[in-house]
């Protein structure tokens, strides 16, 4: 089978790869998400990223995910930390551009399922994958499939509210883990990057993912949650000790004691080859 190209719009970078349909990368480029800039000086540095590409694939799909709110199939795009865009017409531009088929989807919810085909959820029918980075999202496979929800955006964990009455969040509600623990809210909250954050810091990051874990194992019947990200890979043994305390405490119905939360295995790949997944798993329907 032919490679795809995989593209993973993040609010910190931009990544754009050729990946093989065994989820081996190939190839790859990065370039940093401008904080200021308009709509169209977003596209052309995306655009030239895949452009520097297509010359040495014989790509025959392309998959992408992108942060989300979206409507149903990424036709519109309005990424919290991308205030640039806003109804962005995603799908369609890059179809026009590459000529391609284009499968456009939530960063995190590719992420899940890259984790669920290629990593640490590998042959696990339920479990929530979750990004613990810029921002936070995640993805829900429930017998297998994952969850879309009305408009695709299903699974969005980062709008659980964790600490009531907490740091107003970029989606206008209080106490999202968002807007507790994302790598732009520890740098707001401490006034450093997110990597120099001190132990308690790291330690409440876990605490509040794990609160916001506990609540959807529980809701939805689920015994593991595979989380990555560069804040929790990042923050490392310290990060997932106190998740997996706090689900620990907060998990005490009889279904949803023993929910275990991992690191994704993917690592730093992970997001392009979760949009890989997306293309290549499409494209046999196509």
């Amino acid at each position: 089978m032919h490679p795809v190209i995989a593209v993973d719009i993040g609010g910190t970078k931009l990544a754009v790869a050729t990946v093989a349909p065994d989820g081996t990368v190939v190839e790859r480029v990065d370039a940093p998400t401008a904080a200021h800039g308009s709509a169209e000086d977003l596209w052309t540095t995306l655009t030239g990223l895949i452009d520097s590409l297509r010359h040495s694939t014989d790509a025959t799909a392309l998959g992408c995910g992108c942060g989300g709110p979206m409507t149903a199939g990424g036709e519109s795009v309005s990424p919290l930390n991308i205030t640039a865009w806003r109804d962005f017409p995603l799908r369609a531009r890059l179809a026009e551009r590459t000529g391609l088929p284009v499968f456009v989807d939530n960063d995190a919810k590719a992420l899940a399922l890259g984790e669920g085909t290629f990593g640490a959820a590998r042959g696990v029918a339920n479990y929530i994958g979750m990004v613990v980075s810029t921002g936070i999202g995640g993805g829900i496979v429930i017998d297998g499939r994952m969850l879309d929800g009305t408009a695709g955006n299903a699974g969005h964990i980062g709008h659980t509210i964790v600490e009531p009455d907490g740091r107003e969040c970029a989606c206008g509600a209080r106490g999202c883990v968002e807007a507790e623990v994302s790598g732009t809210a520890i740098a707001a909250i401490t006034g450093r990057p997110p990597a120099e954050a001190a132990p308690e810091i790291r330690a409440r990051a876990g605490v509040l993912v794990g609160r916001a874990i506990a609540s959807v194992a529980t809701l939805l019947d689920l015994q593991l949650a595979v989380v990555s990200g560069s804040v929790a890979l990042g923050y490392g043994d310290e990060f997932f000790a106190a998740a997996q305390t706090e689900i620990d405490a907060r998990c005490r119905i009889a279904f949803a004691r023993g929910t275990r939360v991992i690191p994704g295995a993917l690592g730093s790949d992970g997001p392009v080859v979760g949009a890989a997944c997306l293309a290549l798993r499409r494209r046999q329907a196509w």
